[in-house]
């Protein structure tokens, strides 16, 4: 069996340049006067939200993203689906509804088999259908190593988008998936080793969560990926005004995660995930791996709803504003 993972430097979204730099990136290409056309932004780059949205028509708006990533488990079909359910979340996670996917293949075709290109592929068609969403061709490129995901457009109502601008303090926080992928998919890729518990949250697409949060009336959501609950949980704090009360034991984790942790399965990207979010945080006594975990960088996440849903663990709420932090952990 060809290991796909061992073609790649990172794994996942662990792979994401890190939060800072990016923020350092495109800190240029906020604000300025909207251009001329139709549609009107109503979210952009300004809080580093899940997508963009434009209101095109009264009660209708577009959502628009892209993601994509080097292979996180080394079955082909498997890595498709991850990333095509990792890529649909992000309209989820805004309030929307997927309507049409085009894909993004990266592809050494000097060294690995097209064939296994078409199993990525299909595994990305066969979760992108399961969502109700239509894939209509992409784009392809030779690259060193192997890329995969998808450009997804959806629609959504304007008045019931979910935003991580719009938490209000005395809110609780559910999550809606375990974390703890990210280190499982580090010791995957040392050691081969195959965690369906893994592969099964990752491909479990974030649609039901998402309608039973617009169902509650929640305004404040985002999904957790890259960098990690700590770091999705500050940028939302950050954009909503207010402090992030967590409380570390009710965080739920897969079976496995704790002992990759402790054998050293940490991505380099889980620990600048860590280094740029301690600053804003009060993490009081919390051992050091429990906020390692709590950074681990996840890929395809689950929902992080300011409210509460029912099936889902409360792991904190919202407080009023702390001006020295935007996190509280205990």
């Amino acid at each position: 069996m060809i290991r796909l993972t061992q073609y790649a430097h990172g794994g996942g979204c662990a792979c994401k340049i890190p939060p800072g730099e990016l923020e350092d990136v495109v800190a240029g290409l906020v604000g300025g006067a909207a251009p001329a056309g139709p549609g009107e932004l109503l979210v952009g780059l300004d809080d580093g939200d899940d997508a963009a949205v434009v209101r095109i028509a009264a009660g209708t708006a577009v959502v628009a993203t892209a993601d994509f990533f080097t292979p996180v488990v080394d079955d082909a079909y498997d890595w498709g689906r991850i990333a095509a359910a990792n890529a649909l979340s992000d309209v989820y996670a805004m309030g929307g509804t997927p309507v049409v996917a085009v894909n993004l293949l990266g592809w050494p075709r000097d060294v690995l088999p097209m064939e296994l290109a078409a199993e990525v592929l299909r595994g990305g068609l066969d979760v992108a259908r399961q969502a109700g969403c239509h894939v209509a061709g992409g784009h392809s490129v030779d690259d060193p190593e192997p890329k995969y995901g998808m450009a997804v457009t959806g629609v959504a109502d304007p008045a019931r988008l979910m935003r991580n601008d719009a938490g209000t303090a005395g809110v609780p926080l559910t999550l809606t998936k375990p974390l703890g992928v990210g280190v499982l998919n580090s010791r995957h890729k040392a050691t081969g080793e195959v965690f369906p518990q893994a592969i099964a949250a990752m491909t479990t697409l974030n649609r039901d969560a998402a309608a039973a949060a617009l169902a509650a009336g929640i305004v404040c959501a985002t999904d957790v990926t890259g960098f990690g609950l700590l770091g999705h949980l500050h940028k939302l704090a950050r954009a909503s005004g207010v402090t992030a009360r967590v409380d570390a034991a009710a965080v739920p984790f897969l079976d496995g995660a704790r002992e990759a942790l402790r054998d050293g399965h940490v991505s380099g990207g889980t620990r600048r995930n860590l280094d740029w979010v301690r600053p804003h945080a009060d993490t009081g006594a919390v051992a050091e791996g429990d906020l390692l975990l709590l950074a681990d960088a996840q890929t395809s996440g689950g929902l992080l709803v300011a409210g509460e849903l029912p099936g889902h663990p409360v792991v904190g709420e919202l407080v009023p504003r702390r001006d020295d932090v935007t996190i509280i952990v205990r």
